[in-house]
């Protein structure tokens, strides 16, 4: 029994901050949903951390398709740099509430999109995307015992905004000049929405080998997109009759999307003294979005093709991402931890989301017992493909997503995280 307690106050200040390893995931995935802070030993904590993504994604052989805007100018590059750093924020307190169980209250920015390519012979496609997001979750389980450890039936839920913008060129500048009409031919798309969820989920634990299981399920959340399509520099008389009337126009529009449902599965235990093994497995249903189209208000439904003034094109499949890795307590100050991750890519017939593997490492410095300060690092392989300029079909007859097709090669993504843990 001596030996057991010595494991657990070996690794308390490894176990339940390992995942601070700051990862790339695929789909729309920033920051993601994090729950660990719900299972801090101490009865009071607040936990603040953020993680700076370096991605370089770099885009080659890009073919621009002639029949949506247009031929673009020959002097337009068919490389681009396809991505954009970004920083994905995290704060949380939890409270206990006596021996019954815990409560946490959690800021995060689960989803997000920085591609910023610019003008490039994929520009009928994407010149730049912004998706932020803001999620607001209130999560509490109820403990009790069971055998040599805690049972917890974990429940909460979680408040989610949703905005961002699409550029990509309408028509070809090439066209406007040549027919003496005035604008760039670029139009903008701007969204917002929000919705609610929630989450459910058990786990159990065993503290005396820092041992835990945990299944959490985190719901859709269904957003009602409202926002503007601005045709100010797409001149009417160069679009087609249905649609004519609306260049030269900011257009209120209309959408919908579901951020998709999640299932984790979690696992660690101390395996010796000073010593955690611990790894986890993702499934996320990103396959429930394919293209999401925006429609004029007062358009009785909403579809590609018929009636939807613009869409964003993705052709997501299921998400899944595994991880496993060991953590170690080298004395009474510093902890650390290394991990490795490989996420499945979600990218179909369109898109550069490949399949990502990443290496990370994590270094936690507790100067007494009522404060941590962590900083972790990670890089990673993003794995080569290409985007069809095929597209694919989006009902109605009509296809989606055959703006541009392009290449990619290997690349590269870097990412570092610093935090905070207050505790008593």
């Amino acid at each position: 029994m001596a030996k057991r307690g010595f494991i657990k106050g070996a690794l308390c200040l490894v176990a339940g901050s390992i995942v601070a390893s700051p990862s790339f995931a695929g789909g729309l995935e920033r920051g993601g949903y994090n729950i660990d802070l719900l299972f801090e030993p101490s009865d009071y904590a607040l936990d603040a951390s953020g993680t700076f993504v370096m991605p370089h994604r770099k885009v080659k052989n890009a073919v621009d398709n002639p029949v949506r805007s247009g031929p673009l100018p020959a002097s337009w590059s068919t490389s681009a740099d396809d991505s954009e750093s970004f920083w994905s924020p995290r704060i949380g307190m939890k409270a206990s509430i006596g021996d019954f169980g815990d409560c946490m209250f959690d800021y995060s920015q689960p989803w997000g999109a920085d591609l910023n390519p610019g003008i490039w012979q994929g520009s009928s496609y994407n010149i730049d995307t912004k998706v932020k997001s803001h999620n607001y979750a209130a999560t509490c389980r109820v403990k009790f015992e069971a055998g040599k450890g805690d049972f917890s039936i974990i429940g909460g839920g979680f408040y989610q905004e949703l905005s961002g913008y699409k550029l990509r060129q309408v028509v070809s500048p090439d066209i406007l000049t040549a027919f003496g009409l005035p604008g760039t031919g670029v139009g903008r798309l701007d969204m917002e929405g929000d919705g609610w969820g929630w989450r459910a989920g058990i786990a159990y634990e065993i503290p005396e080998i820092a041992f835990r299981a945990s299944l959490v399920y985190n719901s859709a959340v269904d957003h009602d997109l409202s926002g503007t399509v601005d045709l100010t520099n797409v001149p009417g008389a160069i679009l087609p009759a249905p649609i004519q009337p609306l260049g030269g126009r900011i257009i209120p529009v209309f959408g919908a999307v579901s951020m998709p449902d999640s299932l984790e599965l979690k696992l660690q235990s101390g395996i010796a003294p000073d010593w955690l093994a611990f790894g986890s497995v993702k499934w996320t249903d990103w396959s429930q979005i394919q293209v999401v189209p925006f429609c004029p208000v007062g358009t009785a439904t909403c579809a590609p093709g018929a009636s939807a003034i613009n869409t964003l094109d993705l052709f997501y499949r299921d998400g899944w991402t595994v991880s496993g890795g060991v953590g170690h307590k080298f004395n009474d100050q510093w902890s650390g931890a290394v991990s490795v991750t490989w996420d499945r890519g979600t990218s179909t017939v369109i898109g550069t989301q490949t399949d990502t593997w990443m290496l990370g490492t994590q270094l936690i410095y507790s100067p007494n017992k009522n404060i941590e300060f962590k900083i972790a690092g990670a890089v990673g392989l993003l794995t080569s493909g290409s985007s069809s300029i095929a597209g694919a079909p989006c009902g109605a007859g009509f296809t989606c997503g055959n703006e541009a097709g392009y290449d990619f090669g290997n690349d590269v993504v870097a990412a570092i995280s610093t935090g905070i843990k207050v505790k008593f």
